[in-house]
C-alpha cells in the first residue's frame, strides 16, 4: 500500500581532489571540519601542514577572512573566532553581526548572553517564539538595534515586551505576528510609546485591545510613526488612530468590532494618509465611500475578502467608480490591472506590478507604498487560505495564484516566505487524507510556479528552505504536478535539503520525497539521487520526539520500500535497524505506522529478495511487531498485522512469531477488530493464514479461539477480508480438533454459502477445500457433520468441480 503525506553544493578544489561541501552554512572539507584546520590558541599560532609545507592561516588578508566567516553559520562564526586572537577579533566584526536571524536556532538566555558581547551593533533581529523573545530582552542588550521581527510569540507577556522595548530604545520598526498576541495588553503598548521615540513601524497580531490610551501614547511621543497594524484584534480604538498625524500607512485587517462611521470620519482628517488596509472586516460601502470622498491624501484602499463591499459590487459594480483617482482593491476587482494604474506614463505589464525594478530608485513614496502593499496583501491572502471560505476558487484561479507567485519574488524576505506558506495551504482540502485541489495546484504549475519555488528551495536562508519545500511538497500530492517537480530537478532538490541539520527544513524535504516516492516513475530517481540514503541518516540524526520528521522519513521509506529494487537499497543503507529501531523505541503512532509499513513493503517480495529473512533476524523486530499489534491505533494495529503476514512467509520468522507471542496477539487483534475496518480485518487474518501453514501454529490458533473471529470474517461482504479468512480456515480445517471447532461454531454453512456464492474465486475454492477436509473425516467417522440438507456440502463442491 503506498500513502502519500500534505511538507549541498559540492565542488572539487582543483589540483587538490579534496570535495569541499557547503551545508547549511558551513563549510567542511571531507573527513574534516573547518574548525580543525586551525589551530587553539595555545597551539602552533595557526599553522598546519598542506601539501608538505606549513600554512599559517592567520596570515590570510582581513577582507578574505571577513568573507570565509560570513559564509558560516552564527554558531560556527563563533567557534572559529575562539580558535586564536587574530580571529577573535576579526569574528566580532561589526558588520558579521548587524544582522541576526534567529528563527532556525534554540535561542534561551544562555545563547542571548554568549550573543551579546558580539552584537553590540546588531541592527536587524529576527526571531521565533516567546522565549526567544524573553531571552533576548533580558540578556542581548543591543542599544543599535533597529528592527525586531517576531513570529510564534503567542504566549509574550506585557512584562517581556516592556523589557524589550526599554532595553532597545533606538528601535524604529516592532513587527509580532501572525500567532495572536493573546496575552499583551494596552499597558505593554503604552510601555513601547514611552521607550522606543524614534519607532516608524507597528506591526502587532491578535491584540486583546489597543485602547485610546494607548493609542494617544503612540501619537504623543512617536512623531516619526508612519506605518501601523493591528491585524485580527479585539478592540482598537478607531478614533484615537486620528490622532497619530504622522500615520501614512494603516491596516486594521481583521478586526471584527470596530466603528466604520467614527473611523472612517476620523482617518479621512489624517494629513499624510497614504493606504488603508480593510481586508477581511466588516467594513461597509458607505465608510469606503467617506474615505474616497473626504480624505485628500489617501491614494489606496484594500478591501479583500470584505463580504458587504462584495455585495455591494455584485450588486453595483460601479459603486467606487467615482473614486477621485484614489484605488479600491477588493476580490470581485481586477487587483492587476488597478495597481498598474499607479504607473503614469509607464508601460507596465499587468502580472508584472510587483516587480521591483518598476520603482526602485525612481519614486520613493511609491516604492514604499507597493513594499507595504506587497506585505499587507501576504497577509491577507494567508489568513484567507487558512480559513479558506465558500467561493474562493473563482478568485485564486483568476487572480490570487499569480498574486502569490510574484510576491514569491519579492525583495522583502518575510514577503517571500508568506507567499510560499499560503501557497501550501490553499492548494490542501483535507489534512487527514492528503488532498490537494487539482485545479489551483495545477494553477500553480502552468504559470511557472515550480521552478520558482525551487530556486527559493535553494537559497541559502533555512526559513526560506522550509516553507518553500513545504509548498512543493504538498504540489506534489498531484501527479502532474508531480511529473515537472521530478523533470525540474526536485527530487535532488529535497534529497539535498533532507541532509540539512534544520529540523523544520529536513522534515519538510522528508514530506517532499514522501509525496513524490509515490509514483512508480520516480522511485528509481529518488534512489539514484540518494534519497534513500538521507531518509535513513534523519531516522538516525532526529531524536524520538521529532515526530514531523521521522514520520515523514518512514513513510518515505514504505513507499520506496514497495518497489523490489528500492527495497534492496533500503535494506543496503541500514534501513532495517533504523525502522526496526523506530518501531521497539518511539512511542508516536504516525511514527510506528509508517514504521510498520515499511517493514511491510521490505518483507513483500519474496524469493526476489532477502529482506524478508532480513527483517526477520534483525533483534528485536519481531517482538516489536507483535507488540504493535496491540495498539490503541487502528493504524498501527493493521500495518503491523500486515508486516507479520508478510514476514510469516518465511519459515524461520514463522516460529519466532509464535514464540514471541504471536499468535495469542493476532487471535486477540481478530477477536477485537470484528466491527474495525476492512484493512484491518484482512490483515489480522492474512496473519492468521500464514502462522497457520505450520502444525503447532494452526492447534494454537484453535486452542486460543482463533475459530470464531475467522468465520465472523468469512461472512464479510469485502471479497478481501473472507478470502482471507477462508485461507485461514483452509489450513486449520486440515487438523481435526480445528475441524470440529469450526463445526460446532457454525461453520459449516458459512463454508458452503462462501463455496457457492462468493465473487472471488480463490475464496470459492479454500472453502471448498476446507469443507473436503472436513468431509473427508467425516466419511471416515473421525468428525460428524451436521445432517441437514442446507448444510450439506456435496452439492457447493459438485457446483464447485463442475465449473
Amino acid at each position: 500500500m503506498t500513502t502519500r503525506r500534505v511538507r549541498r553544493r559540492t565542488c572539487r578544489e582543483k589540483g587538490k581532489g579534496k570535495e569541499v561541501v557547503e551545508e547549511e552554512g558551513r563549510v567542511v572539507e571531507e573527513g574534516r571540519s573547518l574548525r580543525g584546520c586551525v589551530a587553539a590558541e595555545d597551539g602552533d599560532g595557526g599553522r598546519e601542514e598542506v601539501g608538505g609545507e606549513g600554512v599559517d592561516w592567520t596570515l590570510l588578508p582581513d577582507d578574505t577572512a571577513l568573507q570565509l566567516f560570513a559564509r558560516l553559520s552564527y554558531r560556527d562564526r563563533a567557534s572559529l573566532g575562539a580558535t586564536c586572537r587574530t580571529w577573535r577579533a576579526l569574528g566580532s566584526s561589526p558588520c558579521l553581526w548587524s544582522a541576526l536571524d534567529l528563527r532556525p536556532h534554540r535561542c534561551d538566555a544562555q545563547v542571548a548572553s554568549s550573543l551579546a558581547s558580539r552584537c553590540g551593533g546588531l541592527r536587524r533581529l529576527r526571531l521565533r517564539g516567546h522565549e526567544a523573545a524573553a531571552a533576548v530582552a533580558s540578556c542581548l542588550r543591543a542599544r543599535d538595534l533597529r528592527e525586531v521581527v517576531a513570529d510564534g510569540c503567542r504566549g509574550l507577556t506585557d512584562a517581556t515586551l516592556a523589557v524589550l522595548a526599554a532595553r532597545h530604545e533606538a528601535l524604529e520598526s516592532l513587527q509580532i505576528g501572525p500567532d495572536p498576541l493573546e496575552h499583551v495588553s494596552s499597558d505593554a503598548l503604552h510601555h513601547v510609546a514611552l521607550c522606543c521615540s524614534r519607532l516608524r513601524r507597528l506591526r502587532l497580531s491578535g491584540l486583546r485591545e489597543a485602547t485610546a490610551d494607548a493609542i494617544g501614547a503612540l501619537a504623543r511621543h512617536c512623531p516619526h510613526l508612519e506605518d501601523v497594524a493591528f491585524l485580527d484584534c479585539v478592540v482598537v480604538d478607531e478614533s484615537a488612530l486620528g490622532d497619530i498625524h504622522s500615520l501614512r500607512f494603516l491596516s486594521v485587517a481583521g478586526c471584527l468590532n470596530m466603528k466604520w462611521a467614527t473611523a472612517s470620519a476620523s482617518w479621512a482628517q489624517l494629513p499624510s494618509l497614504v493606504a488603508v488596509d480593510v481586508s477581511r472586516t466588516d467594513v461597509s460601502p458607505n465608510a469606503i465611500s467617506r474615505l474616497i470622498s473626504h480624505s485628500k491624501t489617501l491614494e489606496l484602499i484594500c478591501a479583500v475578502n470584505c463580504k458587504s463591499v462584495e455585495e455591494e459590487q455584485a450588486h453595483d459594480p460601479a459603486v467606487f467608480r467615482n473614486s477621485k483617482g484614489k484605488l479600491v482593491l477588493t476580490i470581485t476587482s481586477d487587483i492587476f490591472k488597478s495597481i498598474a494604474s499607479l504607473f503614469p506614463g509607464k508601460a507596465v505589464k499587468e502580472h508584472g506590478v510587483f516587480n521591483e525594478c518598476n520603482w526602485r530608485d525612481k519614486n520613493k513614496v511609491l516604492g514604499h507604498m507597493m513594499s507595504w502593499l506587497e506585505w499587507i496583501l501576504s497577509q491577507s491572502l494567508l489568513r484567507i487560505a487558512e480559513s479558506n471560505p465558500y467561493g474562493m476558487d473563482e478568485f485564486w484561479l483568476q487572480q490570487g495564484t499569480s498574486m502569490l507567485l510574484s510576491l514569491v519574488k519579492s525583495s522583502q524576505e518575510d514577503v517571500q516566505e508568506r507567499a510560499a506558506t499560503t501557497i501550501a495551504t490553499y492548494v490542501v482540502i483535507d489534512d487527514e487524507t492528503a488532498n490537494v485541489d487539482a485545479a489551483r495546484s495545477e494553477a500553480v504549475m502552468r504559470d511557472g510556479g515550480i521552478p520558482l519555488l525551487l530556486d527559493l528551495a535553494r537559497c541559502s536562508r533555512v526559513s526560506a528552505q522550509s516553507e518553500a519545500a513545504k509548498a512543493i511538497a504538498n504540489l506534489s500530492v498531484n501527479a502532474k504536478v508531480a511529473k515537472v517537480v521530478a523533470d525540474e530537478g526536485g527530487i535532488t532538490i529535497f534529497t539535498n535539503l533532507a541532509k540539512s541539520t534544520n529540523r523544520l527544513v529536513a522534515e519538510e524535504a522528508a514530506g517532499g520525497l514522501w509525496n513524490l516516492s509515490v509514483g512508480e516513475e520516480h522511485k528509481a530517481s529518488i534512489a539514484a539521487a540518494g534519497g534513500i540514503k538521507a531518509l535513513v541518516d534523519l531516522i538516525f540524526r532526529w531524536p524520538a520526539g521529532t515526530d514531523g520528521v521521522l514520520e515523514r522519513a518512514a513513510g518515505a521509506l514504505a513507499n520506496l520500500a514497495a518497489d523490489d529494487k528500492c527495497s534492496l537499497e533500503v535494506a543496503k543503507a541500514g534501513g532495517v535497524h533504523a525502522l526496526v529501531t523506530l518501531a521497539r523505541s518511539c512511542k508516536l503512532e504516525g511514527v510506528l505506522e509508517q514504521a510498520a509499513r515499511a517493514l511491510a513493503n521490505l518483507a513483500a517480495h519474496g524469493d526476489n529478495n532477502n529482506n524478508n529473512a532480513a527483517v526477520g533476524q534483525e533483534a528485536g523486530a519481531l517482538e516489536a511487531l507483535v507488540q504493535l499489534t496491540c495498539s490503541q491505533n487502528e493504524g498501527v494495529r493493521q500495518e503491523a498485522a500486515g508486516a507479520l503476514w508478510n514476514l510469516s512467509f518465511d519459515d524461520r520468522n514463522r516460529e519466532a512469531i509464535a514464540a514471541a507471542g504471536g499468535v495469542q496477539a493476532l487471535v486477540s487483534l481478530a477477536q477485537e477488530c470484528l466491527n474495525a475496518s476492512e484493512g484491518l480485518q484482512e490483515r489480522a487474518a492474512g496473519a492468521l493464514w500464514g502462522l497457520s501453514v505450520s502444525e503447532s501454529n494452526s492447534i494454537a490458533i484453535g486452542q486460543e479461539g482463533g475459530v470464531a473471529p475467522l468465520l465472523t470474517m468469512a461472512q464479510s461482504d469485502a471479497e478481501d477480508v473472507h478470502e482471507t479468512a477462508a485461507g485461514a480456515l483452509w489450513n486449520l480445517a486440515f487438523y481435526s480438533s480445528n475441524a470440529l471447532r469450526i463445526v460446532e461454531e457454525g461453520g459449516v454453512p458459512i463454508l458452503v454459502h462462501l463455496c457457492s456464492s462468493s465473487g472471488s474465486k480463490m475464496a470459492r475454492f479454500m472453502s471448498a477445500l476446507a469443507l473436503a477436509y472436513m468431509f473427508d473425516r467425516s466419511m471416515s467417522g473421525s468428525l460428524s457433520l451436521p445432517s441437514a440438507a442446507s448444510c450439506n456440502p456435496a452439492p457447493a463442491l459438485r457446483r464447485l468441480l463442475q465449473a
